[in-house]
Order: C-alpha cells, then sequence, then structure tokens
C-alpha cells in the first residue's frame, strides 16, 4: 500500500510539471517578441554549447549505465538502449561542434550540417526506442555480443560524417537562412513527433505494469513532442522558441535517465531492500515460531527448557514445575474435531494467562499440556492454593459455537531439588503427577517415585496401541445372547481384544482407557464395528441363522462429527440388514442430553436399535429414558453376581425389570454364571441372558462350529429349571 501511495505521488508530481511546463510555454508564445534575443546575440552560441553539452552528458551517462547493468540484467533491450543513446551522444558531439561559429562550422552562412546531425539524431532516438519497444524481450548470453552492439554507433557516426560532409552534398539543406525551417526539415520532425505518439500509446497500454517507469517516459515523450513542435515553428536561433526547444530537450533526456536508472539500478535495489525486509520478518516468524505454540501463542517446549536453563540455578531456594492437562482432551478432538479442540486450547490458555501472576512463566508442552515455572514456591501448601485457583478459574465452561465445554484441569507437581536437579526430569516428573491426578478427588498430586514405573509402562502401551489395528494384532471374540423364551442364541456381543506381540493379552479394562484418553478409540471403534457386521454376514453365509450383533460405542465416537454417516456406510458397505445390528451406549455419556438426543434419533432413523449398557451404574438422571429412543437396558453383571446375597441389589434388579417392563423395553441381564441367578431372572420375565453359564466369549469360527451345539446346552438348562 505504500508503495502504491508513492506511486501516485509520483504521478500527481509528474502531471504538475507537465502544466506548468504548458503554462510557461503559453506564457512564451504570447511574449515571444518581448523574449527575441533576450540572452544577448553575441552570447547564443556559448548558451547552445551549454544545452549540447548537458545533453551529451545525460545521453552518455545512459549508455555508460546500460553498459555496467547489462552483465547483471541480461537484457537485450538494456543493451540496445544504451547503444542507441550511446549513438545520438556522438551525434550530439558533432551537432555540437557543427554548430554557427564552432570548428566544425562549413561558412558563416550555412547550418547545414549543424542541422542534418540534429534531425538525424531525433529520428535515430524516436525509431530506435519504437524499434526497440517492439522487439521481445530476450536474455543475452556472450559477452563478445556487448561489445559487438556498443561498437556500432562508432560505424554510424564515422559514416554520417562521410555523408554529411562530402565534397558534394548529396543531402538538401534542412534550414535556410533568414527563411527559416524547409518543409522536408518540417516534415522529418513530424515523423519523429508521430513515433513518439506511438510510443506513448503502447506507453499507456502497459501502464500497470510499472507505472513509475512508464510515467517517466510519457514524460520525456511529451517533452521531446514540445521541442519537436518548437524547433519547427522558430524564427532563427535568437528566437525563445529555440532556446526553449533545447530546454525541453534537455528535460526529456533527463527524464529518459531518471526511467533507466530506476528501472535498472533503483528498483532492484528497492526491491533488495524489500526483499532483505521480508525475509528479516520472516526470520522473526520463524524464530518465533520455533519458540512458540502456533494455537495458543503460548512459549513451547524448547523456550521452557531454555528458560530453565537460565533461571534453574540462578537462585536458590526451592522451585516448581506444573504440568496441567485439560481432562478428556484427546476424545474432544477425537470426537469434534481440530476446529473445536484448537479453539478449546486457546481459550483455556488465555484464561491461564489471566489467572496466574506474570512473574510465572505459562508455557506450552504438547497439544493438551501446560506448563507452569515457579521460580519460587515457598512451601507445598502456597502451590496446593494456586492450583486450586485455576481449577476454580476453569469451572465456567467454554462456549464454543454451540457446544458448551467444560475445561477440567488435571494438575501435577514435581519440586526442585526435592524430585530432580534436572530441567528435563523435573517437566517429566510434573507429566507423570498429571496422568495420575485423574485418580484422585481433588486432580492435583505431587510426584512420588512410584510413578515413574507406572506411566513408562502406559505410555508403551498408547504406543504399542497406535500400531495395533495396522499389525492385525486386535481380534473380536462374540458371547452369545439367549433368549429365556426359546433357548435360541438370536443375537451376540461383539467384544474386542489385543493380542500383543510380546506381553500377551492385554484386557480391555486396561488398553480401553488409554484409548479413550488418547484418541485412538475412534479408529478402534470403526474397526470394530466393520468387523462385526462382517463377521455376521460371513455366518449368514455360512449357514447359521439370521444373528443380531452388539457392538458397544465410546462417547468418542458419540461426538465424532460423521457417526451417523459412517455407521451408515459400514451397513452399506458389508450389506448388513440395520436391525441386526444393535448400538450400546452407557449410562455416563446420556449427560448431554441435546446432542445425545439428536445423535440418537439420527441412528435410529437408519433402522438399528439403540440398548443402554451396565444399566444402573452411571450418575445420570433416568429422565433420558424417555427422551432418547432406546430398546434394550443391560443389567451390568455386577447387580447380578449378588442377586443371592445382597437384599439391595436384588431389588435394584427388580426395579430395572419392572421399570423395563412398563416402558416397553427389552431387557439383557449379563455376567449369569450360576443356575440360581438364571431362575432368578427367569421368575422376573427378563428376555435375554449372556454369561459363563451358556458360554464365555468365542472366537467367531468357534462359535460358528458349535453353535448347534451352544444352543442345544441352553436349551437342556432351561428346560431343567422348568421341570
Amino acid at each position: 500500500m505504500w508503495e502504491l501511495n508513492k506511486q501516485y505521488s509520483f504521478v500527481r508530481q509528474g502531471i504538475q510539471y507537465i502544466i506548468y511546463s504548458i503554462v510557461i510555454l503559453l506564457i512564451i508564445g504570447y511574449w515571444s517578441e518581448e523574449f527575441y534575443a533576450i540572452f544577448g546575440k553575441n552570447n547564443y552560441v556559448s548558451i547552445h554549447l551549454l544545452m549540447e553539452i548537458l545533453i551529451i552528458v545525460v545521453t552518455m551517462t545512459i549508455a555508460i549505465q546500460s553498459w555496467l547493468t547489462t552483465p547483471y540484467i541480461l537484457s537485450n533491450k538494456t543493451l540496445y538502449i544504451g547503444a542507441l543513446f550511446l549513438t545520438c551522444s556522438f551525434i550530439e558531439v558533432a551537432h555540437a561542434l557543427a554548430y554557427k561559429g564552432m570548428p566544425f562550422f562549413i561558412t558563416e552562412s550555412s547550418s547545414y550540417a549543424a542541422t542534418w546531425f540534429y534531425i538525424i539524431g531525433r529520428l535515430v532516438l524516436s525509431c530506435g526506442i519504437l524499434g526497440i519497444f517492439c522487439l521481445k524481450e530476450k536474455p543475452i548470453q556472450k559477452n563478445t555480443y556487448r561489445w559487438f552492439i556498443y561498437s556500432t554507433p562508432l560505424f554510424v557516426i564515422v559514416a554520417l560524417l562521410m555523408l554529411i560532409y562530402a565534397p558534394n552534398p548529396v543531402l538538401p539543406p534542412l534550414v535556410i537562412d533568414g527563411v527559416g525551417p524547409t518543409t522536408l526539415k518540417t516534415s522529418l520532425q513530424y515523423v519523429a513527433i508521430v513515433c513518439h505518439l506511438v510510443i506513448m500509446y503502447i506507453l499507456i497500454t502497459k501502464i500497470n505494469n510499472a507505472p513509475k517507469i512508464i510515467f517517466l517516459l510519457l514524460g520525456s515523450s511529451i517533452y521531446l513532442i514540445i521541442s519537436d513542435i518548437l524547433f519547427t515553428i522558430y524564427r532563427d536561433v535568437y528566437d525563445i522558441k529555440n532556446f526553449l526547444g533545447h530546454i525541453f530537450q534537455l528535460s526529456s533526456f533527463y527524464l529518459l535517465f531518471k526511467a533507466v536508472y530506476f528501472s535498472s539500478i533503483e528498483k532492484p535495489f528497492r526491491e533488495l531492500l524489500e526483499m532483505q525486509k521480508h525475509l528479516e520478518k520472516s526470520r522473526e516468524k520463524m524464530h518465533h515460531m520455533a519458540y512458540h505454540n502456533e494455537v495458543t501463542n503460548l512459549p513451547n517446549e524448547r523456550f521452557l527448557m531454555e528458560s530453565l536453563q537460565k533461571n534453574l540455578y540462578k537462585t536458590k531456594g526451592n522451585k516448581a514445575i506444573l504440568a496441567l492437562e485439560i481432562e478428556r482432551f484427546s476424545a474432544i478432538k477425537a470426537s469434534l474435531g481440530s476446529s473445536y479442540a484448537d479453539k478449546l486450547l486457546s481459550m483455556v490458555a488465555q484464561r491461564l494467562k489471566d489467572s496466574l501472576p506474570e512473574k510465572y512463566l505459562l508455557s506450552m508442552q504438547r497439544e493438551d499440556c501446560f506448563i507452569v515455572f515457579l521460580d519460587e514456591a515457598k512451601s507445598t501448601q502456597q502451590i496446593m492454593q494456586l492450583c486450586k485457583q485455576l481449577q476454580v478459574a476453569m469451572l465456567e465452561s467454554f462456549q464454543i459455537q454451540h457446544f458448551s465445554l467444560n475445561g477440567n484441569l488435571n494438575i501435577g507437581i514435581s519440586l526442585f531439588p526435592t524430585d530432580a536437579y534436572k530441567e528435563e526430569e523435573l517437566v517429566r516428573y510434573a507429566v507423570y503427577a498429571m496422568h495420575e491426578a485423574s485418580k484422585v478427588p481433588s486432580r492435583i498430586l505431587f510426584y512420588e517415585t512410584s510413578m515413574s514405573s507406572e506411566i513408562t509402562e502406559k505410555l508403551i502401551l498408547e504406543n504399542d496401541l497406535h500400531h495395533a489395528i495396522d499389525n492385525n494384532e486386535l481380534l473380536l471374540e462374540y458371547q452369545p445372547q439367549v433368549d429365556l423364551q426359546t433357548g435360541q442364541i438370536l443375537s451376540v456381543e461383539a467384544l474386542v481384544r489385543w493380542q500383543h506381540p510380546r506381553k500377551g493379552i492385554i484386557s480391555p479394562g486396561v488398553f480401553i482407557p488409554i484409548a479413550e484418553e488418547s484418541g485412538i478409540i475412534i479408529p478402534i471403534g470403526q474397526w470394530v464395528l466393520e468387523t462385526a457386521c462382517q463377521q455376521v454376514k460371513e455366518w449368514e453365509r455360512a449357514g447359521l441363522p439370521p444373528i443380531k450383533v452388539a457392538v458397544n460405542l465410546s462417547l468418542g465416537q458419540l461426538f465424532q462429527q460423521n457417526i451417523v454417516e459412517m455407521i451408515q456406510h459400514v451397513l452399506e458397505q458389508t450389506e448388513l440388514d440395520p436391525q441386526y445390528l444393535q448400538l450400546e451406549i452407557t449410562e455416563s455419556m446420556t449427560i448431554n442430553i441435546d446432542h445425545m438426543t439428536m445423535i440418537l434419533h439420527q441412528l435410529k432413523a437408519l433402522g438399528v436399535t439403540i440398548a443402554v449398557d451396565d444399566f444402573g451404574t452411571g450418575y445420570s438422571s433416568l429422565s433420558y429414558l424417555k427422551d432418547f429412543p432406546i430398546d434394550c437396558l443391560k443389567i451390568d453383571r455386577s447387580f447380578v453376581q449378588k442377586i443371592q446375597s445382597d437384599e439391595t441389589d436384588k431389588a435394584l434388579v427388580d426395579m430395572i425389570l419392572s421399570m423395563a417392563k412398563h416402558l416397553r423395553l427389552k431387557v439383557v441381564a449379563e455376567g449369569i454364571e450360576e443356575v440360581e441367578q438364571l431362575n432368578y431372572l427367569l421368575a422376573g420375565h427378563c428376555e435375554t441372558v449372556q454369561g459363563f453359564l451358556f458360554s464365555k466369549p468365542l472366537h467367531p469360527s468357534s462359535l460358528q462350529e458349535n453353535y448347534q451345539m451352544l444352543q442345544h446346552n441352553a436349551q437342556n438348562i432351561l428346560e431343567q429349571l422348568h421341570v
């Protein structure tokens, strides 16, 4: 913008000069008789010589400048312009020396040679510039070519000298003493004017390419045209118009010099300066990016470590590192996407900055971990108080579009020099304590030595879990669900297992929480859904009766933006009838009723059934049972296993069975291991059960091979109870 304003300012200045010139011409034209021979007739030779010397200096300067810049610019047009102005410079020298009163002047009564040198110089300049403008710009390769082009002006001036000073003149005179310019001179003068009018037209069509250079060239053309007009109407050498013609000619060459200077020296130099400024800004930006987090603009881990190296040992006394993470941030990011997660991070960072004293360094170690360096930690009570203040500051939810997200903090603390002397260890230990803090009610925990091994093992498992799907380490087992009215196996529950290459079978209770915290649960959940649906179709092709498969959905999946489209795509891809897919949610997922209501209704519209898993173990209001399109309640195994020994659990099971009956919901009881448990559920009119009494979770091939036997055994157990 600054450059644009500068160019327009230059244009305004140029237009002002042209207006001033026109005013001068009008004044001189009106009072030309009063200005006739104003400098004295004896002084005009000297004045003319001075003008010619200045013109020669300017044209020679353009030629030299072009010669010096062509090795770097490598443009044929720049080279030709230099050679053109060198030719004009030689012709101007000859013209000056042939003028009346100079050594080359032929006779006292003739201006033959001087006039021809002038008119040829004008035609060479106008036609030469027009020709150069019409050429296509090309790079020049050989240095010998430069020397060849710059030697042509010598041949031109020698040829002109021989032609004009030939013993028998072959050229007619252009000026008749006492009469003035001839028709030939005037015609040739007009040819030069026409050439410059064409040049001006070409320049105007290209004005957007380089406004400043174009306006300089336009001004030069206008001044040359004015000088040509003045040279066609002046009476004799003492006429003020002759003097002004030389002034405008000199001004024209000066503007040409400025244009060449600007294009070959000033413009590249300015571009170099702009490049240097841009490079400097880029370096500053790169330095800032290297030491700051892009999302929050907080200092990053590199900045933190360098600050700790400088300040950790500068003064004696206790210091502390606080590691803060946003609870379930990975699940939020996996569910809602990076855009929402980044906005949440930015808002949390700003709230932390507002809550912390300026003397404490707040930095960002990774995408969900903030680090606070306390260079003065007087007591653990002071640290605890600060941590609680930060947690209180996060109590107010963060409103991001139509989502209301919580920024609850888990805070881990490591102390210097109590826990460690090195900055890397201090930060690592604080992060360890931060991970463990989610297990305590206060969500604040000081580092203890025992945490290191537990966290290390967890991080190793998380890293291995990232590759579990690609390495085919995950597998599904299916536990049959028995219909208590018919004894048939009409449905199964898909249960994911992890066959670790070194550690063997990893319990879902171990790796599922890790997957949920890290966000890996999203791809794992999709894999489970695809694999389970494919397996049902394979059983169908193998001749088994239609079997419904129940698949658990995680909270992260339910907040996944394309969850409905993904499930629909899986059903279409596997060609599974939606009625044979049951999606199971947990009671704790029903907190955000508005979002869950919308998603579950969309899923229900696909034709699948919805079940609430582990019913009765959650902490949400039962009002969701009337809002959600639920088909089934699953009684958690913890209630079933204590039916015989705990009256409270027995009462809860009775309540669930009764409530489901009134709400017209199906019930599945999990964890049936004893006949007495089954007998109680039969008496309570429970429809479906699953548990070790009938079958443990089975490999799909094993279930396929033993399907008839499993169903026969289930029917035998039920028949014995009826008897």
